[in-house]
């Protein structure tokens, strides 16, 4: 088992972005980083982590955005890294895509009339794309752009691992276990595989609420694709074995041709962005940026 499965670990700061804490209505923080950026703003992109990790993580993708004149946002989940709650535990179903729309309006407060892009990986994807989808009106003022990588629209669960969630979520809702994720797939890198199974603030654990989340949300986030609101990059990986690729491909399928440019990048694993080739990804992340918002 990784990490203590109940409230947050106090584990000492470590790296760069840390940003202070946003308290929700129910007196749960939510751990916040900024990268700020030394060149003129081009707008700000906020990160929208994985299952089981932290925003902190994600420091050399906001550097390669800064220097590219991003200002980068991001928040742990709660339940995760440095952020209240038990680890993989959820109060209701809808809580991350809850936290993510008051992370999203206080960044836009901070940074007002700026471009506002989300950049969602794995859950992340599954829960940006899901208040993009579910505040199709005020989602669509509020965010610019998403960038999807990996999104678990599908998590790859078979009908009775569904109907099992579905009883357990009733039943159990409090129940947390192991999520059964093998970190040997995240990426061909093997530096990159080890520090993540390093990391203390990283967890193995997923509630009964959580799992049902991630067992429906795609559905909603289908049904919404045809009306989709904002353009959309959607990279995922060809030779991903922690959520199926199906889901983006649905997506992909979906959503109006106008509004997506979807990627596979066949040989990867799960964390594009981490892999050990990882030079396309960022180059077609940077091409479509650029498209989108100018240089």
């Amino acid at each position: 088992m990784r990490g203590d499965p109940g409230a947050a670990e106090a584990v000492p700061p470590q790296g760069e972005g840390l940003a202070g804490t946003l308290t929700r209505p129910d007196g749960a923080t939510l751990a916040l980083y900024a990268w700020p950026t030394a060149r003129p703003s081009r707008g700000v992109v906020q990160i929208v982590h994985g299952l089981g990790e932290h925003a902190g993580r994600y420091a050399h993708v906001a550097r390669w955005l800064n220097e590219r004149g991003w200002t980068v946002c991001a928040h742990d989940h709660f339940g995760h890294g440095r952020s209240s709650g038990p680890r993989g535990g959820l109060p209701h179903s809808m809580r991350l895509v809850d936290d993510l729309g008051a992370v999203v309006a206080r960044t836009r407060e901070r940074h007002p009339g700026r471009p506002r892009v989300l950049l969602g990986h794995s859950l992340g994807g599954l829960v940006a794309s899901g208040f993009v989808a579910r505040s199709a009106g005020q989602g669509a003022s509020l965010v610019d752009a998403l960038v999807l990588s990996s999104p678990a629209i599908d998590p790859g669960l078979s009908p009775f691992q569904k109907a099992l969630v579905a009883v357990l979520s009733r039943l159990a809702p409090a129940l947390r276990v192991g999520n059964g994720l093998d970190a040997g797939f995240i990426s061909h890198d093997p530096a990159v595989v080890a520090a993540y199974r390093a990391d203390l603030r990283v967890h193995d654990r997923i509630g009964a609420r959580l799992a049902r989340f991630l067992a429906d949300e795609g559905r909603e986030v289908l049904a919404a694709a045809p009306r989709w609101p904002v353009p959309t990059l959607l990279m995922y990986a060809g030779d991903d074995r922690l959520v199926s690729p199906a889901g983006s491909r649905a997506f992909a399928a979906a959503v109006p041709a106008q509004r997506l440019r979807a990627i596979c990048f066949e040989p990867l694993y799960h964390e594009l962005l981490n892999e050990r080739d990882a030079g396309p990804v960022y180059a077609a992340l940077d091409q479509w940026l650029g498209e989108q918002f100018g240089r």
